[in-house]
């Protein structure tokens, strides 16, 4: 049977026969009545309804703009699936008796029956403006930065003053008055994405991780129905986000909210699209509907003081701060990504204590950590503290390098905009697709090779791209993105629409992306393959990597754009460095090698001890006779800076033993004091040397390989640093008592005398000393940091970090907000008015980061912010909000 909408009329019908069926779960009321007289339907659901009001609650209001349909319709199969499912779902009832869910299926009733009857394409509510004009948008006429518009013709029309409308005013009232109400969810459509509450103030918020958890892990129920993601897009407060919106005043009385804007058409489709829409977001609500609780007054408080104490190459170590108690315990969760979702997959660590070693790591990796307190008697949830950020140390004989485009390196081209493509570049985003207007647009991007070596041997490069905006991607299910590489030799203007749309791809990173799955607010990433990372390697003997970003070059039939916006990070439209599309490369340089032979080689018996000679086994009364080498160090580059790649001794036997006794010889790397026996026997064990060779391997042949391992590599180096000298033992084992056998390895004159090989790379490998005299001062409204660099010559530069919560303890963990060799930066995203920390770490070539030097801001003052004024880009469709 065919399905279409439901009407106004026939979703009070429904509420209406619902509460009649199962008047215990859900009772339905008018919380206001609009400008044509229809009431404003609540409908609440919980079980055990009588006590609804004294559970903790999330509100849901769909249909606020009037031709955005999925609201109503949403709330109705949400409805209908918890009151049918509730005897035999145990996820729905344990929902309903922990929490209560008010539900307003359509907050503008007149406005949809307006949509619905005479023009779909309808916004705002049906007020009479008294100038010819109908309606208020009713989604701008909320009390916070609500701003009064005199144009009342426009979609935006804010209305005459904050609460002038009685659908607002009605919701409002009711927010008021129920005090339990912890999250709140404003449905719109389009654009597969949610839209998290902001406070406006460029900074992070104490509420920041609820929020993007909050909507990744909804994100996570969608994916498992459509396979489906949705971005999570706060934007960049306060530029170009909205006035007066229901969202925000959510959240100015302290309740987690967020728009969720679903489909890719305000009235798309029922049977194709919606259908899909409506199914994959019911188990997203009750998820939503689960977590009120932990949102609510009876929630444990939020973990304090969640912070990195150290980090190592392959192990990162947290701490944080809570009141001792026997009915708590923690949840910690890591993620490889931002905005990932915290469950049950990436959870690693449920722990009483206050402090996690997590092991196994991947050296020079990102990771993102949260954190929540768990009573294990009430079963509920403290909200997340602020997520930590973290890279691991490179692995000693690694170097990495992020990599951005200049300015006019980036930008992008279209086919019917041939006389504005160089003016795309370094100033506007990235439009990537197809559209009626523009034709095919391409992004383009071209990285600067020439900072990476020619001999680097690329073990890890990742490209990575933010996009902003799917608005104007229409077609659901349409069209895939790709990223490409381009031969910079065959195009002589990166700007010239013809050269790169003809180019032939080298290559084609990755996968492509789906147009369902590309989505904004959430990084795209690209994980370059060996063959890929072959050509990076090419690419910087030809000193430029060439990108082209494509999407669809053809529409189907009666579409008109199929289009996704990237943030470039430049120009009054990007969002900042740490917004720029990037490179990233781990890679190490190929080893040198040096051959020491050794300075001195001794046998050590307990009658004597022979110079020159090397000989291991037993003697005539079977004891033990060793086999010592010693190897100076000073042929050697400097400790600081030499990394042992492979080490490896070369051992040369002259002989071997006439016996089928399974007698075996090992090597170790020893601390010795004296060359006598006692000393020798009684040697500090250091490490052994690769494995043991037997009698049988030397009577095969007469050349072996003892290969160090890593931890005696480590040794090595240790040892290089205090410039002591390598000293070895030979030693023989049998399971049988032995007597006169003796090997005899080449003497100390043999052109085949024994050889300590060492490969290395010249690296450094501690950090430079941290800066000075950081200071944070004043000017022209924006915070101002000043230090002084360390005087060295390995000095590369200083990385600024901003932390609202905690001083920054590794360049990772907060906003960065530059990276140079200046003494000097401004905060140019901040807001002067919150408190927050600073972190500045010096950084060599590598680059190691010293320890950090921080500062505590806070002003005294009041400083005035000045807000930009919204500006249209030109690409941008006149009809289509950014952010609704």
């Amino acid at each position: 049977m065919k399905k279409q909408y439901t009407s106004y009329q026939e979703t009070m019908a429904f509420l209406e026969q619902a509460q009649e069926k199962y008047p215990e779960l859900i009772r339905v009321h008018s919380i206001g009545t609009t400008w044509e007289g229809r009431p404003i339907m609540m409908a609440t659901l919980s079980a055990n309804i009588e006590t609804a009001d004294s559970k903790p609650a999330l509100l849901f209001t769909g249909t606020i703009h009037a031709r955005e349909w999925i609201g109503n319709e949403l709330a109705i199969k949400f409805i209908d699936n918890v009151l049918t499912n509730i005897d035999h779902n145990p996820s729905i009832q344990q929902a309903l008796s922990r929490n209560t869910l008010y539900m307003v299926p359509c907050l503008n009733p007149d406005g949809f029956e307006y949509s619905r009857t005479h023009f779909s394409f309808w916004r705002k509510n049906r007020r009479d403006n008294g100038d010819g004009t109908f309606g208020v948008d009713l989604n701008r006429n909320f009390g916070v930065r609500f701003k009064r518009s005199a144009d009342t013709t426009v979609n935006t029309y804010s209305g005459p003053a904050a609460f002038s409308e009685p659908e607002t005013a009605a919701i409002r009232d009711f927010v008021l008055t129920h005090k339990n109400i912890t999250i709140a969810l404003d449905y719109h459509s389009q654009g597969n994405v949610f839209f998290p509450a902001h406070k406006f103030n460029h900074e992070s918020e104490i509420e920041g991780t609820d929020l993007n958890v909050l909507c990744a892990n909804m994100n996570r129920e969608i994916h498992k129905v459509t396979g489906r993601q949705y971005g999570i897009h706060r934007g960049k407060p306060p530029t170009n986000l909205i006035n007066g919106s229901g969202r925000e005043y959510y959240y100015s009385l302290g309740i987690i909210s967020a728009v969720v804007e679903v489909g890719t058409r305000n009235i798309p489709d029922y049977m194709a699209n919606m259908s899909q829409s409506v199914d994959e977001n019911v188990p997203a609500v009750l998820y939503a509907l689960s977590e009120a609780k932990n949102y609510s007054d009876e929630a444990p408080a939020r973990v304090d003081n969640f912070t990195i104490e150290s980090v190592g190459v392959y192990e990162a170590t947290l701490c944080w701060d809570y009141p001792e108690s026997d009915d708590i315990y923690f949840e910690l969760y890591r993620s490889e990504t931002v905005k990932s979702p915290c469950r049950e997959d990436n959870l690693i660590a449920i722990i009483g204590k206050h402090t996690f070693t997590d092991v196994q790591l991947k050296s020079g990796q990102k990771y993102f950590y949260n954190i929540r307190a768990v009573n294990k008697v009430t079963d509920t949830k403290s909200p997340f503290s602020p997520e930590i950020k973290l890279k691991t140390q490179l692995s000693e004989d690694e170097y990495f390098r992020g990599l951005f485009p200049s300015k006019r390196d980036i930008g992008y081209v279209g086919q019917y905009t041939l006389e504005k493509n160089r003016d795309h570049f370094g100033y506007n985003s990235l439009f990537v697709g197809v559209n009626k207007r523009r034709g095919i647009c391409y992004g383009v991007i071209a990285f600067n090779m020439e900072n990476l070596p020619e001999d680097a041997r690329i073990k890890n490069a990742s490209f990575s791209l933010y996009p902003m905006n799917r608005v104007n991607a229409k077609v659901e299910n349409f069209g895939e993105w790709t990223v490409s590489i381009l031969d910079p030799s065959e195009i002589s203007d990166i700007t010239d629409f013809n050269q790169i749309h003809q180019a032939k791809p080298i290559q084609t990173l990755g996968d492509e992306i789906r147009s369902d799955k590309l989505t904004q607010g959430i990084w795209s990433h690209w994980d370059l393959n060996v063959a890929e990372r072959r050509i990076i390697r090419k690419s910087i003997k030809n000193g430029t990597l060439l990108l082209r970003v494509e999407g669809p070059r053809k529409l189907p039939l009666g579409a008109d754009s199929q289009m996704m916006q990237f943030d470039i990070g430049y120009g009054k439209f990007g969002s900042g460095i740490h917004y720029r599309p990037n490179l990233e490369v781990i890679y190490t340089l190929p080893s040198k090698q040096v051959e020491l032979t050794p300075s001195s080689i001794n046998t050590v018996s307990k009658a004597e001890v022979k110079q020159n000679e090397l000989q291991s086994g037993f003697d005539k009364n079977g004891d033990v006779v060793y086999g010592q080498m010693t190897f100076l160090t000073e042929n050697l580059p400097d400790p600081k800076k030499t990394v042992i790649t492979e080490a490896y001794l070369t051992m040369s036997n002259e002989n071997a033993l006439p016996t089928s006794q399974d007698i075996r010889f090992t090597i170790e790397l020893a601390g010795l004091e004296d060359l006598d026996y006692q000393s020798v026997k009684n040697r500090e064990k250091k490490e052994f040397i690769g494995y043991e060779v037997s009698n049988a391997q030397l009577k095969d042949k007469n050349s072996h390989n003892f290969i160090f391992d890593s931890y005696c590599r480590e040794a090595l180096e240790e040892m290089h640093a205090k410039h002591t000298p390598f000293h070895f033992v030979v030693r023989s084992t049998s399971s049988s008592a032995e007597k006169n056998m003796l090997v005899n390895w080449h003497d100390l004159h043999s052109n085949q005398v024994c050889k300590l090989v060492i490969k290395y790379i010249e690296r450094r490998k501690e950090p430079l000393p941290a800066p000075a005299n950081l200071s944070v001062t004043l000017e022209n409204r924006q915070v101002k940091l000043s230090w002084s660099n360390p005087k060295h010559a390995d000095l590369v530069g200083a990385f600024v970090v901003r932390n609202r919560f905690h001083s920054p303890r590794s360049p990772l963990d907060g906003v960065k907000l530059y990276a140079g060799s200046d003494e000097y930066t401004y905060d140019n995203f901040g807001n002067p008015n919150v408190e927050k920390y600073y972190s500045v770490f010096a950084y060599d070539d590598v680059p190691n980061y010293s320890a950090p030097v921080s500062v505590y801001y806070s002003s005294e003052e009041v400083i005035p912010v000045e807000e930009e004024k919204y500006e249209k880009q030109e690409e941008e469709d006149d009809d289509e909000p950014l952010i609704d």
